[in-house]
């Protein structure tokens, strides 16, 4: 395990503001807000907290309020139980009418009334329900919760892994076999393998790898990690993500994600870490590993920054092309540039750090209605009238800001 980063005062500033903004900011306002009274997940939340329950129920915002909660659990001993039982709210939705009791797995969505509204099973959606039935068993003990996720993992590797190029493909039909419909969103296309379903398997192998110590979620995980250094993280013209690709790992776009990218290079040394700590030995494999997430690190910080030190959107190659300044990015940033200052201390990490923390203390925290703006402008202004601007939504949760909160808290000493 990485060494924590001694406080000074900067840093521990930033201890204290993280612990602050999870405890009395982003935990209150989904405990408040995410389920209705008969304790069923609503569809979305507006910026003046207006109850949007025409909207679908997507498993992947169940599964992240699941593991938001158990991993906060963990850490804020004192709420524990208090937190465990809005987790359970988020367990009941996930393992009750969320999931397929023919074919196992979650559906995608349900409608206000529990019906099932698209029934594939979107392997992005699976892997975030690994990834929080295991840190729920972790943290809970829950053994059912451990046996569903090692199961979903097993049928994942069974019929969405690649054995051939390696990966996961994007998405199977309710059976689990084949499908075209594989978009994640609106904004994605139908191909069969991306950058972001693959980052988030890895993230749950990761998750379940230290829940289970199991060696088939090893060697998963292992090969996995493999795949992404050789097929996802691309060196030039600067190092990052591809983000498209077809069957054998061929690009077919050439977009750059900055919040994925610095997202990704923690998560990399992440899974590494796990790894280490369950046997496996690999100078090389540790090596790669940790130049790739240096070299993502300084890629964003160098080509996805603003001047006043939010993470922007996305770009090409030849540079940004949406300015816009989304929740989720500048959270990663804040993890991403911590870890990689732990890993080769250079100052330009922390002062990254720091910066995206106080560009969300500034502009991002909403200090009206509670939790954060979604998306602002060019100027920091907060935007409105998508589905990706509400409070909560399927794409709006408390994962990424909630877990940049509890990554501080794990990564700057006390």
């Amino acid at each position: 395990m990485t060494e924590a980063i001694s406080a000074d005062r900067q840093l521990s500033a930033l201890r204290d503001l993280a612990r602050r903004e999870l405890s009395e900011g982003i935990l209150p306002f989904w405990e408040a807000h995410a389920f209705a009274d008969d304790g069923t997940l609503r569809g979305g939340v507006s910026d003046d907290l207006d109850y949007l329950d025409d909207l679908p129920r997507h498993a992947v915002l169940a599964a992240r309020i699941l593991w938001t909660f158990a991993a906060a659990a963990e850490v804020l001993g004192s709420d524990r139980e208090r937190l465990l039982t809005v987790g359970r709210r988020a367990l009941d939705q996930l393992t009750g009418p969320m999931w397929d009791p023919q074919h196992g797995g979650v559906y995608w969505s349900l409608d206000g009334d529990g019906a099932v509204l698209d029934n594939r099973k979107q392997v992005y959606a699976q892997a975030f329900t690994v990834y929080a039935l295991a840190c729920w068993a972790r943290v809970t003990g829950d053994q059912d919760a451990l046996d569903r996720a090692i199961w979903l993992a097993g049928t994942l590797d069974a019929a969405a892994r690649d054995r051939e190029f390696g990966g996961y493909v994007e998405a199977r039909a309710r059976d689990w076999s084949p499908t075209e419909c594989t978009a994640l969103s609106e904004l994605d296309p139908d191909v069969p393998k991306s950058m972001n379903t693959n980052l988030h398997v890895l993230e749950a192998l990761t998750e379940l790898l230290r829940a289970s110590a199991d060696l088939a979620v090893r060697e998963s995980l292992e090969t996995l990690l493999r795949t992404t250094l050789d097929c996802i993280v691309v060196d030039a013209p600067f190092t990052h993500c591809a983000l498209y690709f077809d069957e054998s790992w061929q690009r077919s776009s050439d977009g750059v994600s900055y919040g994925h990218d610095i997202e990704t290079s923690w998560l990399l040394w992440d899974a590494w870490e796990a790894l280490a700590a369950h046997g496996v030995d690999d100078a090389d494999l540790e090596w790669r590993t940790r130049q790739a997430a240096l070299a993502l690190a300084e890629s964003v910080r160098a080509h996805g920054v603003a001047p006043d030190g939010a993470v922007l959107y996305a770009g090409t190659p030849d540079g940004p092309t949406d300015l816009d300044r989304h929740w989720w990015p500048q959270a990663e940033g804040v993890v991403g540039w911590l870890n990689a200052f732990q890993l080769a201390g250079r100052a330009e990490d922390r002062l990254a750090a720091i910066r995206a923390w106080d560009f969300i203390e500034q502009h991002v925290v909403d200090r009206e209605n509670g939790e954060w703006h979604a998306r602002l402008d060019a100027g920091n202004r907060p935007l409105s009238g998508g589905t990706g601007d509400l409070k909560m939504g399927p794409w709006k949760c408390p994962y990424h800001n909630a877990r940049a909160c509890l990554e501080v808290l794990r990564r700057i000493e006390a």
